[in-house]
């Protein structure tokens, strides 16, 4: 079988599932673990898919968004996992600004005793927050309805009033040499703005953002470390390695 056939059979494959084995490719093509693992490496290099253990999963769309809702459901125990790290670097007294997103408002479960000021752009973040006695400030600009973020010109104007200690982010892709990235160049520029406004910037990445590249650059991976459940990327560790900090979470 041609190597073009091989390919189109595995990017059919993927187009009906979100992943699929090795085995799984093996059986179909009849060729060589060796050769399809070949195939996926140039696949990925070509941006066609992303590698994972055991097989290949599809890239998510550069401008696909999930809703509040819809991010919640997926890797829920991961996320906790994380949020429970992030939130024990925090010291009394830390001014620390807290982005929109899942992930991050994980951490805020953990955060009752702390004696700290947090500033946000996450809508859903405010009631727990307050629930838990924290000092809150949210920044001003336009409410984006999907991630419940605010994002704009008049948000970055409301940020740079603040400075931190610490910054917690989230993101959409992980990537060596893309950096870190999100679909949407408004909340880029607010995510870019908080980390330039801190002292330390960390960014919470659950291992389905390794590899993945959405549509607007935040910051290169120098600028952040990483906290994460998971991380499997045997081909391009010492690439992620050499730039950053990488904390791997277990239970």
């Amino acid at each position: 079988m041609l190597t073009e056939e091989r390919h189109r059979i595995i990017l059919d494959l993927l187009k009906e599932k979100e992943a699929v084995k090795i085995q799984d490719i093996v059986d179909v093509t009849s060729a060589s673990e060796s050769t399809i693992r070949r195939d996926l490496t140039q696949l990925e290099e070509q941006k066609y898919l992303k590698r994972i253990h055991g097989g290949a999963s599809r890239l998510q769309g550069k401008l696909k968004e999930l809703s509040v809702s819809e991010k919640s459901s997926k890797s829920y125990q991961e996320k906790q996992m994380i949020g429970e790290y992030a939130a024990n670097l925090i010291e009394d007294g830390d001014c620390i600004f807290i982005d929109a997103g899942t992930t991050t408002l994980s951490m805020i479960d953990y955060l009752s005793s702390k004696d700290i000021v947090v500033v946000t752009n996450g809508l859903t973040h405010i009631d727990l927050l307050l629930q838990k006695g924290i000092n809150t400030y949210i920044i001003g600009g336009r409410v984006k309805p999907v991630t419940k973020a605010m994002v704009g010109s008049g948000a970055v104007e409301s940020l740079r009033q603040y400075r931190f200690d610490k910054a917690f982010m989230g993101t959409n892709g992980v990537h060596p040499q893309y950096g870190f990235t999100t679909p949407d160049p408004e909340e880029a520029q607010v995510k870019r703005t908080a980390i330039e406004l801190s002292r330390e910037a960390v960014f919470l990445a659950d291992e389905s953002k390794f590899g993945e590249i959405a549509f607007s650059k935040i910051v290169d991976l120098e600028k952040a470390e990483i906290i994460t459940n998971a991380f499997n990327d045997k081909e391009h560790s010492v690439s992620f390695k050499n730039q950053t900090t990488i904390k791997v979470v277990t239970t």
